[in-house]
């Protein structure tokens, strides 16, 4: 009768509509806090003790597991620290059995009773060697945590109770781990390269994809497997602590079997019928597996968007230490929903991944991801301009189609353990569309815009890597990426007002004036790199680096007006501005090369691994454009340096530090005008330089299993010289922007810092995050540098439960201030989001989950203000072990009607407000298969 109440009271609550969303925060979080107060208070016994060897030295990283004696249940563990001290809380008054264990060492038990007149108790146990490990790696497997190495390994239902649907539930209850806002995984606050099931790639190791799709009943193990290297025979030789790579160990009922879920439903929504379909299916064994993941919905539910397409390396990456020169989208700024959250959503998702073990030396994987999705947003922006002192309101309208296609194909070819072979294919199609209605008002004005923006890319990026050991000494890797790009961008505008006058030559007698841009950009780009490494000793070994990175690029663009009798008028160059006359047609040849040698040294010595290295390159430019050639041809060598202090086997400092030479693409060398949007012009400068950047980083990172406490952290310094900079003409609302380098003696800076630490007390964990970025930079606006800052603090600490007979929830507290100063104008912006999350199961077959999140947006003027939350709740129904899921889902149950969000660059700083989905109601079923 009691969990009745209780979920009849929670209820009651959400439905009283004269409370405020703060009210409503303060009563759950009160009624939680009273329902446990009892069990988080319950009367225990500490056990502290010391785990040594037959020789009475320490052993670290040993296993304690203490198991109720009477169920054999999992109480409690706890792992050695260096001194190999551990410490147990146990329920006082019962029987527990210890098993302490370490891998080559025999297993040993003993037996306690915790009685409640004794506040601890000390117990050492003392572990003999032997010969045959297997008992000690089943005990291990038994551990909830166990850290060996560069590894930890997480047993899942040690974690759970049972309420998780997929694996990023799991993930976000293990010490140490973090899922972002995004769907992300991140380990030490490092996003994580790789996720693998059953050591096979799941979608090329994307994480979003993992964690919003494997089922959290299918996971046994969680491994976390840092210094991440796939190759073999390249471990240890570079440094590899930035890599970080996390694999899926299934349950024994998963392997050899289909396993997947159907899940299918139905509701409604102001009046409008909402469907929700999502077939999963899976297989592994060891020669093969086979993922299938559908999607179809129109509730918000987006599982791949335009971001993730364009974040959707496919394993590609730079390996050119010392330059940074990337190729630029051309994306023409499509909007971008907030969290996903829009005034309407429909999403049409398809994605396949197979892996096949041929033979034992062949490897063959790849997958298919295809998505469509539809997108409505309405959005009130507030702009306000730093020179002209302009502010802008706009409204706007917007209708976005996104088609996606992605196809890579792999294989490994290894025949022996000292030769292997790697090629991939990855090719990516789209099609995205927007389609636009904006009413612009400034001062007097009110302009009426219409915008239309299409962009159809086609790439093709294929990857062949070579790695042979020819003896203990000397090892070879050679690795060559090839880039085909072809984008055709078009843009669309049709306002009201004469826009650019002055600079476009348009025809004034129009009912409207319709500007229209043709753009179309090739991209041909290979880079290739030898690597010898010579291996001194196991402590040492040296590493010479030839490579070239070689960029093709042809761009080619035209503006041109639609006239009222659809007849077309194009330009090729502007009126005379003040006796300069600009082209508005690109026809622009760009070359980029860089040759370089680079030569590096890893020596360990005690608890320090130190590499540094040195790299020469030759630097070649050529751009043909406007009938003429330019040039550039320049000589860097950049020193880098990487130091690693491993203070204990779960406790490093890391720092590196870095001159990178900052190269542009082809964008910002063509000379002619091009629109970005509506009221931004823009053109490159064909005698742009490189810029350079100095970096400095040092991370810090501490796995401590003795007191269950988890710290990482990292600080980050960027000093830029000669950077691009903007020189930007601002009249009104209106830009005018070109490009160019800023003299040393104003250089960027960028200062980051971030903290993250966890410490499970009992059954609670505490979480604490703080996040900090400055950022100063210059830029030229009408004809005088500027100085813009931004300062933004994040910071979030939240409280975890983990009980096994009694609900589980995370109530926590997020601050966000954007602090800003542009040239002078000063704002600063705060959004205080507290948060609580309830998982509670009642009656055996009921599980009720809720997520509350309120919102606090003001600025320092408090001349904005604005309150807003958002409830989402679901009734689950399973009976047993039945393969039939019912549900009961609400989202956005207050039914907010908006959020907010603010930006920053050097022209202006905006707010906006964007209207989202409405409440919706659902049922829903689900089928395990």
């Amino acid at each position: 009768m009691t969990e009745y109440c209780l979920l009849k009271t929670t209820y009651c609550q959400l439905k009283t509509k004269n409370d405020s969303p703060t009210q409503t925060m303060n009563k759950l979080t009160y009624i939680l806090f009273l329902i446990l107060s009892t069990t988080i208070f319950a009367q225990e016994v500490e056990i502290n003790g010391t785990i040594n060897d037959d020789t009475g030295k320490p052993l670290e990283m040993a296993n304690v597991i203490a198991t109720d004696k009477e169920s054999g249940a999992i109480e409690s563990y706890a792992i050695s620290n260096y001194e190999g001290r551990y410490r147990l809380h146990l329920p006082a008054d019962k029987t527990f059995v210890l098993k302490a264990s370490f891998l080559g060492y025999e297993t040993v038990e003993k037996e306690v009773n915790t009685s409640s007149n004794a506040s601890n108790l000390d117990i050492t146990f003392t572990l003999n060697p032997k010969a045959d490990q297997l008992d000690g790696v089943e005990i291990v497997y038994e551990m909830p945590v166990t850290v060996k190495g560069d590894t930890i390994v997480y047993n899942a239902d040690s974690f759970t109770d049972g309420t998780e649907r997929k694996l990023g539930d799991v993930m976000k209850k293990l010490p140490g781990i973090e899922i972002n806002d995004e769907g992300e995984i991140q380990v030490e606050g490092k996003a994580v390269n790789k996720v693998m099931v059953e050591e096979k790639d799941f979608f090329d190791g994307d994480s979003k994809l993992a964690t919003k799709n494997i089922p959290a009943d299918a996971v046994d193990k969680v491994q976390v497997l840092r210094n991440y290297n796939e190759v073999d025979q390249m471990r240890g030789l570079g440094n590899d602590q930035d890599n970080i790579a996390i694999n899926i160990k299934l349950k024994e009922g998963k392997k050899n079997f289909w396993f997947g879920e159907v899940t299918a439903g139905g509701g409604f929504s102001e009046g409008q019928g909402r469907y929700l379909a999502h077939p999963k299916l899976f297989y592994y064994n060891p020669k093969y597996s086979l993922n299938f993941i559908t999607d179809f919905n129109n509730i918000g539910e987006v599982p791949f968007t335009w971001r993730d397409y364009f974040k959707f390396t496919g394993g590609f990456r730079n390996f050119n230490r010392g330059t940074s020169f990337s190729v630029n989208s051309n994306d023409l700024g499509f909007a971008i929903t907030q969290n996903n959250r829009a005034n309407a959503l429909e999403t049409n998702f398809f994605a396949g991944n197979f892996s096949w073990q041929t033979s034992k030396s062949l490897d063959l994987s790849g997958f298919a991801i295809l998505s469509d999705n539809k997108t409505n947003m309405v959005t009130n922006t507030l702009t306000q301009y730093i020179t002209s002192n302009a502010s802008e309101n706009r409204n706007g309208y917007n209708n976005l189609r996104s088609r996606l296609g992605m196809l890579k194909l792999s294989s490994v070819y290894k025949p022996n353990v000292n030769f292997q072979l790697d090629y991939d294919a990855l090719i990516k199609v789209s099609k995205q569309t927007e389609d636009a209605q904006l009413l612009s008002v400034f001062d007097s004005f009110s302009n009426t815009i219409s915008e239309a923006k299409e962009n159809t890319p086609v790439s093709v990026n294929q990857n062949i890597n070579a790695y042979y050991t020819l003896n203990d000494k000397n090892i070879f890797a050679a690795q060559m990426q090839h880039l085909w790009q072809d984008e055709d961008p078009f843009y669309q505008a049709v306002t009201q007002l004469f826009p650019f006058q002055g600079v476009l030559p348009l025809n004034n007698n129009q009912t409207a004036f319709n500007i229209n841009q043709d753009k179309n950009i090739k991209t041909n780009k290979l880079d290739a790199t030898v690597d010898y490494y010579y291996v001194i000793n196991n402590k040492s070994n040296i590493n010479f680096t030839l490579g070239n990175t070689y960029s093709n690029q042809k761009f080619n663009s035209q503006i041109f007006q639609i006239l009222d009798d659809n007849t077309t008028l194009p330009f090729t160059e502007s009126p005379p501005v003040e006796g300069e006359i600009f082209p508005l047609k690109n026809d622009v040849k760009f070359r980029f090369n860089d040759a370089f040698l680079g030569l590096h040294y890893k020596v360990k010595t005690g608890k320090f691994i130190f590499t540094p290295g040195v790299s020469l390159h030759n630097y070649s430019l050529i751009n043909d454009q406007l009938g003429t050639s330019v040039s550039q041809n320049n000589w860097n060598l950049f020193p880098d340096l990487n130091v690693l202090l491993q203070l204990k086997k779960s406790e490093s400092l890391t720092f590196d530090y870095r001159i990178t030479a900052e190269y542009t693409d082809v964008n910002n060398y063509a000379e002619a005008f091009v629109f970005n949007n509506y009221n931004r012009l823009f053109r490159g400068n064909r005698n742009l330089e490189n810029s350079l950047s100095h970096t400095y980083n040092l991370r810090y990172f501490s796995f401590n299993m003795f007191n269950y406490t988890n710290i990482h952290g990292n600080l980050s310094y960027s000093k830029r010289v000669n950077g691009f900079k903007n020189q930007t003409a601002i009249a009104a609302i209106n830009q005018v922007s070109t490009i160019a380098n800023i003299e040393s003696n104003f250089p960027d800076e960028t200062f980051s810092g971030f903290v993250g630490f966890s410490k499970r007390v009992k059954k609670l964990q505490f979480k604490l995050n703080a996040n900090v970025a400055y950022m100063k930079a210059f830029n030229t606006i009408n004809n005088v540098i500027q100085k813009s800052k931004s300062f933004t603090q994040n910071y979030r600490g939240s409280i975890l439960s983990n009980f096994n007979n009694a609900p589980n929830f995370e109530v926590g507290y997020r601050i966000l201030i954007n602090d800003y100063d542009n040239g002078g104008l000063k704002q600063t912006f705060y959004t205080h989001r507290p948060f609580i999350n309830v998982d509670y199961t009642f009656l055996k077959n009921f599980t009720f989950t809720a997520d509350y999140n309120y919102y606090n947006y003001t600025n320092k003027t408090k001349t904005i203000d604005n309150t807003y939350a958002f409830l989402d709740a679901t009734l689950f129904y399973q009976k047993g072990e039945s393969p039939w899921e019912f549900s009961i889902q609400a989202t956005n149950i207050l039914d907010t009607k908006f959020i907010n969000n603010d930006s920053f660059n050097e022209q202006f700083n905006s707010t906006s407000q964007y209207f989202v989905l409405p409440r919706i109601m659902m049922f829903v079923i689900k089928y395990d298969l």
